[in-house]
């Protein structure tokens, strides 16, 4: 039986990335060896790390626009404390909404002054804040473009003069966007590109070497620039495997196209949840996330009966974060059409069942 993989993360990756990663394991492009006991330092690692970076640009837009992208360590919880060991001198400025703003502005405060320039924690950050003032004599300002966990995502940027800083790990690669309006961004792989264990960090060198404090030489992104994301030993099958997702992106006809059939998933599952009596979205509708989308059940007493429905079709990773409860369907670059009509019949049968 086929499984339709709506997990969180770490999540669905195109079969045939999952073919050629893990051919690649066994031995690489005919050396001999294999992917994960070859040389970091080798022309034939060197050159994927090189290829995954002038993608990773590439789909941003960001080509020969005075940006560097690095594919580091540590998750998006690291890039939490990075940015702001990097970044904050004085004062920065955080828009919380939600679990991931509220860690990135904890580890931010061993730094600077942080202010929290609008949240949305009054309504378990259902929404996205809007008409909030933002200080011009920030360091930067911070954003999560989407929410995970709650099922929200920014539709439009704050227009601001103080540098943009955002952690993307959800929703990356997953729609026409003008990147250029960020001078750092940051994502974890395991979402839209690959598994999890490297970061995709894609930053303004113009941003840095503006803070007083001296550095520690893994978490200074000059020194990362610098090393060419291998001051350390890369993790050198996550970084091949985005390698794999970038070109499959490319492939599929860049971010647009893949944009606009993740724009269809949404709205046909978005319009079930709507239309359908036993069911009730979670996040507001000017906030709802393109990438995972959070409902739940009217009658909770139906829960049993849904999920074994969805476990006999077999739907996976649908169970939503305990703080929302109910469930998130993650419906990421690599989730088909199919997968979500899957989800909907299931819907739909239990309506039939009422």
């Amino acid at each position: 039986m086929k499984i339709h993989n709506f997990s969180a993360g770490p999540s669905i990756l195109p079969k045939d990335v999952i073919d050629k990663a893990s051919g690649a394991v066994k031995e690489l492009d005919n050396s001999g060896l294999s992917l994960i006991e070859i040389s970091h330092r080798s022309k034939a690692f060197i050159s994927i790390m090189e290829e995954a970076c002038e993608l990773a640009l590439k789909h941003t837009n960001l080509n020969n626009k005075g940006y560097k992208a690095l594919f580091l360590q540590g998750g998006a919880s690291q890039q939490f404390l990075m940015c702001a060991y990097n970044l904050l001198d004085n004062k920065a400025g955080y828009v919380n909404t939600g679990t991931w703003s509220t860690k990135a502005i904890k580890e931010a405060k061993l730094f600077g002054d942080v202010i929290e320039i609008a949240s949305s924690k009054e309504n378990n950050f259902n929404y996205i804040p809007k008409g909030y003032d933002i200080p011009s004599d920030l360091d930067y300002l911070h954003l999560t473009t989407n929410n995970t966990i709650f099922g929200t995502q920014y539709k439009e940027i704050p227009k601001t003069t103080v540098p943009l800083v955002a952690d993307m790990s959800s929703d990356i690669f997953s729609r026409k966007f003008d990147y250029s309006k960020f001078d750092l961004f940051y994502a974890g792989a395991q979402k839209n590109m690959g598994p999890a264990g490297t970061t995709l960090v894609i930053i303004k060198e113009a941003l840095l070497g503006k803070v007083s404090r001296r550095i520690p030489s893994i978490l200074d992104y000059t020194v990362q620039i610098k090393g060419g994301s291998m001051f350390n030993t890369p993790p050198v099958f996550a970084v091949y495997t985005s390698l794999l997702t970038l070109r499959w992106i490319e492939e599929k006809g860049g971010i647009e196209v893949i944009g606009e059939k993740n724009s269809l998933k949404a709205n046909r599952l978005y319009n079930e949840v709507d239309r359908n009596p036993m069911f009730k979205g979670f996040a507001s509708e000017e906030s709802r996330s393109q990438m995972n989308v959070t409902f739940n059940l009217v009658d909770a007493e139906l829960t049993d009966t849904f999920d074994a429905m969805c476990n006999d079709n077999g739907i996976s990773g649908l169970k939503g974060h305990r703080s929302v409860g109910g469930y998130r369907a993650s419906i990421y670059n690599a989730l088909s059409i199919e997968s979500v009509e899957k989800l909907i019949n299931c819907m739909q049968l239990l309506e039939q069942k009422k």
